[in-house]
């Protein structure tokens, strides 16, 4: 089955669109959990659509040269976000690339944990926002999405992932809100806020990961110490003063930390609720002052 363009415009059988996602799809299925979705994703970007264009009408388009290479490149494990430059999350599109940890849909657990917190404490609730290892701004930006009002900080060590941060602002129409600078977790923030993001690295030194994963993202984002609680450990000491009376930090975890971050967050004067992701995996823990 071809994998070639297809010259003049081409009819809905062998050689077109949908004849090639189909073909794309059987090569990427030792390569992907989703390989369909990622064929389809591949096309809408080497033709500069949407993906339900193509799923509407695909008779409409000629398969591009560039198609063929892109699938090349996908079967090389590079992520399907590096190659299109973007990452749907939560209702913004996030650019990322090459050196920026990849946001995944279960860290949208922590957006709707805030949503969940602002019905309880009314208006104006969250005013001031951290988010402490912003990577691209996943995190903070969507929030900020859901509260206009807000405005938020965003730290994280990698300036290249900091660049990416403010472009996504900037793009977004949040750059007037938002400020991102360079820092090493909590040192030398100042002021309160009442509300703290964090999605650190939480997984263990050893721990074996998909190439997609491994071979790609960066390591820095992803390992955190033999146990991966290595960061926990820097960061919950310093949540207490960073917050404002009745604030709240909500840290992303590994669905087996739980048990492992409650007891360092307790040690540290708070009380945790746990939320799960839509697998009903325990995602994040809400720390508020006992």
């Amino acid at each position: 089955m071809p994998l070639d363009p297809t010259p003049g415009p081409s009819p809905e059988g062998e050689g077109g669109v949908s004849d090639n996602i189909r073909t794309a799809t059987n090569l990427l299925m030792g390569i992907s959990d989703t390989p369909r979705l990622d064929a389809e994703l591949l096309m809408a970007h080497a033709l500069g659509v949407e993906r339900q264009d193509v799923l509407l009408d695909p008779a409409r388009y000629d398969v591009p040269e560039l198609y063929a290479h892109l699938i090349a490149r996908r079967m090389a494990h590079e992520p399907i976000a590096y190659i299109v430059g973007y990452r749907d999350f939560w209702t913004l599109r996030i650019a990322v690339g090459p050196g920026v940890l990849i946001p995944r849909p279960d860290s949208e657990t922590l957006v709707e944990a805030c949503l969940d917190l602002a019905r309880e404490r009314g208006a104006g609730w969250p005013s001031r926002v951290l988010d402490l290892g912003t990577g691209p701004g996943s995190l903070l930006l969507a929030v900020l999405s859901e509260f206009p009002a807000a405005t938020g900080l965003g730290v994280d060590i990698s300036e290249q992932a900091l660049a990416y941060a403010r472009d996504n602002a900037e793009e977004l129409g949040m750059a007037s809100r938002t400020v991102f600078r360079s820092g090493d977790w909590a040192a030398g923030i100042d002021g309160r806020f009442d509300l703290i993001l964090c999605n650190p690295p939480y997984i263990g030194d050893d721990e074996q990961l998909m190439p997609d994963v491994a071979d790609h993202e960066p390591a820095g984002a992803l390992f955190a110490g033999p146990d991966g609680l290595d960061d926990y450990r820097r960061i919950i000491p310093e949540l207490p003063r960073l917050l404002v009376p009745g604030g709240v930090a909500i840290l992303e975890i590994g669905a087996t930390q739980h048990i492992s971050v409650r007891q360092l967050a307790e040690a540290a004067g708070f009380a945790v609720a746990c939320r799960q992701d839509l697998g009903g995996r325990d995602r994040a823990l809400l720390l508020t002052r006992a």
